[in-house]
């Protein structure tokens, strides 16, 4: 009786076999026992298996967990598509930080201004071989030695500008712009800037023997790198947080054994202080270069150089306005009230770049006058007007004016940067003035009201 009460208890967690006990004979003594242990010794296995074999279970079991979702807004926020599928309003949208751009339609403009200034851009369309710069050569060998200087300087500090604007707007601005008047107008923009580049190598191979000695030197000029780290910047800080930002989304993150810390606020208040520091570039970096290339054509020098300048400056024109429509845009709270936050918070940061930018520009004249002046220019007078642009430029912005120049030192410049006062015969000279399909083709049917047959 004791023995079976044992058996009953032992194998009760064993229900497996219970019906294989209770068949087998019951037997007395060291039989009993030996049968119970042989029955029940392969059931402790099975109900208790061993270590390696739960270790197994539990990596089956975790290979099997889905991984975590991402929040919905991260989501929305870090998604970039070339195309996207998702259909919107794109008269609602932001100009920057929306949904990306889908289809690329020009019927309808939440800012008509960016389809106007890609129209004229459009008309301005030129190409650097139209001009003839074969008589530059010879004025260029008859140059005093720092004349030369003066001349091949603002050419290399032209190039690495126009190849900085010819790549950057494109790579730092679109993946963030959601709206595709905007979005048309920055690659039109970029794509004039690679026809200044190409324009800068067309004047040099045409002067020099061996181009690859100006441009080389271009990289390691020690006064044109000073100015390329104050321009570069700004762009490459943009870039990298828009990366960041696409890839990891908000919250703070490790890269490369560096914590980033990713937000949106940041990243618009880097995309900002991007946008001043190249509305400054075109506002103030090209002008010093540009009075330069000018005061030689007042001597009937170097005329060649100087029509392919006027119509760069004109260019250049074109797109300060851009940058000076977007600021506005942004800082009035307009389009996102809160870049008129950021704008507030940044006015110190934007004042100090512009009074930067100057102060580069001030450094450059002198680095270009250091061995003489030339007739009609020298350092001083370009200093001040470097004063004078950098107080409309920023004025344009909403910024504060640094300088107490207030009249154009060099009011001859305007003749060359306002295209509309020369008027020229076609078969003396190339005509920078000229414009492409800017005719305005709308007929109303009141226009025809007195016309009889």
């Amino acid at each position: 009786m004791r023995c079976r009460m044992r058996r009953k208890r032992l194998i009760r967690p064993t229900a497996r076999f219970v019906g294989l006990i209770r068949r087998a004979s019951v037997a007395s003594g060291s039989g009993c026992r030996m049968q119970r242990e042989r029955l029940i010794r392969p059931t402790a296995r099975i109900c208790r298996p061993d270590k390696t074999r739960q270790r197994r279970i539990r990596h089956r079991m975790r290979r099997k967990m889905p991984y975590p979702a991402l929040n919905s807004q991260q989501d929305t926020l870090m998604a970039y598509t070339t195309f996207s599928q998702t259909k919107n309003d794109q008269l609602k949208e932001p100009m920057f930080f929306g949904q990306p751009v889908n289809v690329a339609r020009y019927d309808q403009q939440k800012y008509d201004i960016f389809e106007k200034l890609i129209e004229k851009q459009l008309s301005f369309f030129w190409r650097p071989e139209e001009v003839d710069v074969s008589r530059d050569r010879i004025d260029y060998q008859a140059l005093p030695e720092h004349e030369k200087h003066i001349f091949i300087s603002n050419l290399k500090y032209q190039t690495l500008l126009d190849s900085i604007q010819g790549r950057s707007p494109n790579v730092a601005l679109l993946p963030l712009i959601s709206i595709p008047e905007l979005e048309t107008w920055v690659e039109t923009w970029a794509f004039s800037e690679t026809i200044h580049s190409r324009s800068y190598t067309h004047i040099i191979r045409n002067i020099v023997n061996d181009p690859s000695v100006v441009f080389d030197d271009i990289v390691t000029n020690e006064q044109i790198q000073k100015r390329a780290e104050g321009i570069s910047s700004y762009y490459d800080e943009l870039i990298e947080m828009t990366s960041y930002w696409h890839l990891l989304g908000e919250g703070t993150h490790t890269v490369n054994g560096k914590t980033v810390t990713v937000s949106l606020r940041e990243l618009k208040k880097k995309l900002y202080l991007c946008l001043m520091s190249v509305n400054a570039l075109e506002a103030i970096r090209f002008y010093v270069s540009f009075a330069c290339s000018f005061a030689f054509a007042e001597r009937e020098l170097m005329e060649g150089n100087a029509k392919i300048i006027r119509l760069i400056a004109r260019d250049e024109a074109l797109h300060l306005t851009g940058t000076q429509h977007m600021l506005n845009l942004l800082r009035s709270g307009a389009d996102d009230p809160e870049m008129a936050e950021i704008a507030e918070e940044c006015k110190q940061e934007c004042y100090d770049l512009f009074v930067q930018a100057a102060q580069q520009e001030k450094d450059w004249a002198d680095y270009l006058f250091r061995d003489g002046s030339m007739i009609g220019l020298n350092k001083d007078i370009l200093c001040q007007y470097v004063e004078y642009i950098t107080n409309i430029r920023m004025q344009a912005v909403g910024l504060d004016l640094p300088f107490q120049t207030r009249s154009n030192p060099i009011p001859w410049i305007n003749t060359w940067l306002v295209s509309d006062n020369v008027q020229v015969a076609p078969q003396e000279v190339e005509v920078s003035s000229y414009l492409v399909g800017q005719i305005d083709a709308e007929v109303d049917t009141d226009d025809l009201s007195n016309f009889q047959l």
